[in-house]
């Protein structure tokens, strides 16, 4: 796949980036991310990964627009209020860059589908605020070897991590989902909308450098940051062989919905 011309302007800055250029940048246009969550996480996703050039994009979000969102979700604007997220994120990845295919799914990722939505995707992102899904996305993609990059935030501080097949996944520190009644949400208690700015954008950083293959991932690791602070803290923890879902001898072998959440983006 040779680059245009017009692509190679538009991607110039990767192109003469030491350690990246046109191979990398292929790479990118040939990929395929899957993002979880149109929100505060999946908006700087979004516009990051449309500007970078990755070629397939898709969006899995049930959930409209409403006008408590627009504190961090910065893929959308007030007249968009009442819109479906996805069709919104649409226009917005297709005005960025015209290179980029957009798949849409409006519904909630569900046990019933995770495994068909992940399956064609080569990365995926979870950028939802409730542990029913991140656990059927960390579910799913480890039985279909998918790598993914998993994010939250809440009040002042967010976490994120990346799994590829053989790293440690997010069973792996917390085997099961907390109790409901141990559970903040961001309805409840609140964030720093820039937090979802800064956590997506690493998020993004970790999709385009397992895509282009360049630099070290956050894999057997997570990395926290505290806004009030300011201080990033990175923390190791080892893939469990004894883990119930990628460990020697997995007892979790079909997806579970622990409780249905939909799967509303941060």
């Amino acid at each position: 796949m040779e680059l245009s011309s017009e692509q190679r302007r538009r991607y110039n800055r990767h192109l003469v980036l030491e350690g990246f250029g046109a191979e990398a940048q292929q790479r990118l246009l040939q990929s395929k991310v899957l993002l979880v969550g149109a929100g505060g996480l999946g908006s700087p996703v979004a516009l990051y990964l449309a500007a970078a050039g990755v070629g397939t994009i898709g969006i899995v979000d049930g959930d409209t627009v409403s006008i408590t969102n627009l504190q961090r979700q910065v893929l959308h604007s007030t007249p968009d209020v009442g819109r479906p997220k996805v069709e919104v994120a649409k226009e917005r990845i297709s005005a960025i860059n015209p290179d980029v295919k957009v798949e849409t799914y409006e519904c909630y990722l569900s046990e019933q589908n995770a495994m068909d939505l992940i399956r064609p995707y080569d990365f995926i992102i979870d950028g939802t605020d409730n542990f029913a899904t991140k656990y059927l996305v960390n579910d799913a993609c480890v039985m279909l070897e998918k790598a993914f990059s998993m994010g939250g935030i809440n009040r002042y501080s967010g976490q994120l991590m990346t799994h590829v097949p053989g790293s440690a996944c997010y069973r792996c520190l917390f085997p099961e989902p907390p109790a409901k009644k141990d559970v903040e949400t961001c309805a409840m208690v609140g964030v720093l909308g820039s937090i979802a700015g800064m956590l997506g954008t690493v998020q993004a950083t970790e999709c385009i450098k397992y895509l282009a293959g360049v630099g070290q991932l956050l894999t057997n690791s997570m990395l926290t940051f505290d806004a009030l602070s300011m201080q990033w803290n990175r923390f190791d923890f080892p893939h469990r062989t004894d883990c119930d879902l990628c460990g020697a001898n997995p007892s979790i072998r079909e997806l579970k919905e622990y409780a249905f959440q939909p799967c509303k983006s941060k």
